[in-house]
């Protein structure tokens, strides 16, 4: 084996095993990734990277997803993989979309606001209508206004 599809290999199963830990914390919330669910979504990961035209080092973008949206009362277990594979190709796209100008952190947490509040779960609704606004704002340097947000949604 060329040392090339070992390193994918070994960075594949440390993500996978990053996702089953996370079954530990969601599985209060009633929400557990199979094996199965947890190989979709890394094969899910890296088409979605490859589409994107993105890279990424350490651990991904889905772990600090599923943290943030375990709670969410529109996500359960019969939709919980493929929510999981929506949010992570729209944070993907509006990675794009924001110029890369917002930090991961304060891109999901607006996600989760708007998918809990006005989207009521809707992922579609979330990608066409709140993240659109929101990403129009930050390429005109109003990313930090969330009230001016909030108004026009």
């Amino acid at each position: 084996m060329d040392v090339e599809k070992w390193l994918v290999l070994n960075d594949d199963r440390t993500y996978l095993t990053k996702l089953h830990a996370a079954n530990d914390y969601t599985g209060q919330f009633g929400l557990k990734l199979s094996e199965e669910d947890a190989a979709l979504l890394l094969t899910e990961r890296k088409n979605i990277l490859k589409k994107q035209e993105r890279l990424e080092f350490g651990e991904g973008i889905l772990p600090k997803l599923i943290f943030a949206f375990c709670d969410s009362p529109y996500i359960y277990q019969d939709n919980y993989t493929d929510t999981l594979g929506r949010l992570q190709e729209v944070f993907y796209l509006y990675k794009n979309e924001t110029l890369d100008e917002i930090p991961d952190d304060e891109l999901i947490e607006y996600m989760k606001e708007q998918f809990d509040g006005p989207c009521q779960g809707s992922v579609d609704y979330l990608e066409d209508t709140s993240l659109e606004l929101f990403a129009r704002n930050s390429r005109f340097g109003l990313h930090g206004s969330r009230e001016e947000d909030d108004d026009e949604i």
